[in-house]
């Protein structure tokens, strides 16, 4: 035990005395936490739409009215030529076009029923298939407007309306930060972690050091120890200021959940990690391979853990590499806890998994560095 505080007395001398280091590990994720949730946001909005305009009556101007009113759409351009419109799209000045023909008004009151046509740029495939989503359900809307109004200044009542009430859970008022600073923080406690754990183990290798310590009676339990619990409490440390600095104050983010059951699983996700971290630098001779490996790692974390896009509607096989990594499953155990409020219960399978992931990741380590020590 003794020998044990001696080095990790030496591993928080050797982290607090690199100045270029600090940043990276306190200053730089808090920023990112900061920054990122803004720009990960992925309810379009600011569509520029053209309107082609045939027929001048009062219901296109009403309906023009409640497209640019709905906080979704910007009028860039409004004229009686398609052709005009289609330049606009060609611009990059539009990204949708609506036509409203010839007798539009007439044609919905005499005959009940009436024409429109939208062409969307396709070109970013979310924002057409959202923005033309959003069009049809404010065209929709404005028909049922125009019916149930029509209906009352004939008098009749045989028309049945069935009136839809939703009620949103644990985000009532659909903010998307709420669903994304809990994921982005697990994504950034990972980076720092599994990165400067291999970056400081290969840095023994390259200065030689390495080679005096593995002569020494220090044992190699203690040594992998050591180099594991200064990042295990910097990761703890990081994860606190996001979740009751930054959440709490920047996006007002309170976690509904227990706190305990919540760091319970963060201590044992970070010794997965920190597992990840020590295998990559058993496997690296030099910080620029470590840091290769770690950024292929990295990089499948992010795009694949269903930070940015629901499992489910990846492809089977892509489901599968999902399933197999520890991020997947910290980042949807934080948001049940945090947003949710789930217990124990809940979530215990995912804590019988990552206890599976620390167990290898360490035992494949730990042998691998036997290995090559």
């Amino acid at each position: 035990m003794r020998s044990l505080l001696f080095l990790l007395r030496k591993e928080f001398k050797q982290i607090f005395r690199n100045k270029a280091l600090l940043p990276l590990i306190f200053v730089a994720p808090i920023m990112q936490l900061i920054i990122l949730p803004l720009a990960a946001d992925f309810e379009v909005k600011n569509i520029n739409i053209s309107v082609v305009d045939h027929d001048h009556s009062s219901f296109s101007q009403q309906l023009i009215s409640k497209l640019t009113s709905s906080g979704y759409f910007r009028l860039m351009d409004y004229g009686s030529s398609f052709k005009k419109g289609l330049e606009q799209i060609e611009q990059d000045k539009a990204d949708i076009i609506l036509e409203i023909p010839n007798n539009f008004e007439r044609n919905l009151i005499k005959e009940g029923e009436a024409d429109l046509f939208v062409a969307a740029n396709a070109i970013n495939g979310v924002k057409a298939g959202l923005g033309s989503s959003y069009l049809s359900r404010i065209i929709t809307n404005f028909n049922e407007d125009i019916r149930t109004k029509w209906v009352n200044k004939q008098g009749e009542s045989g028309m049945s309306l069935i009136d839809v009430t939703t009620s949103n859970w644990f985000n009532p008022y659909l903010i998307y930060n709420k669903f994304m600073v809990p994921g982005i923080l697990v994504a950034l406690v990972t980076m720092v972690c599994s990165y400067m754990c291999s970056l400081n183990i290969v840095k023994e290798k390259e200065m030689g050091t390495i080679e005096q310590i593995n002569v020494t009676p220090i044992k190699k339990y203690q040594f992998i120890l050591g180099k594991l619990i200064p990042f295990w409490i910097i990761g703890m440390f990081v994860f606190s200021v996001g979740l009751f600095i930054v959440g709490r104050f920047v996006y007002g983010i309170v976690p509904v959940g227990n706190l305990l059951l919540l760091y319970g699983y963060l201590a044992l996700y970070l010794v997965a990690v920190l597992g990840l971290g020590l295998l990559i630098s058993t496997v690296s001779d030099t910080q620029q391979q470590a840091m290769s490996v770690a950024f292929f790692f990295i990089m499948i974390f992010m795009l694949m853990s269903g930070l940015f896009t629901s499992i489910d509607s990846m492809p089977t096989w892509a489901q599968v590499i999902a399933k197999s990594i520890p991020v997947t499953y910290f980042i949807e155990v934080v948001r049940m806890i945090v947003l949710k409020g789930s217990g124990f219960e809940d979530i215990q399978q995912h804590f019988l998994i990552m206890v599976g992931f620390a167990v290898l990741l360490n035992t494949l380590a730990i042998l691998n560095y036997r290995k090559t020590s």
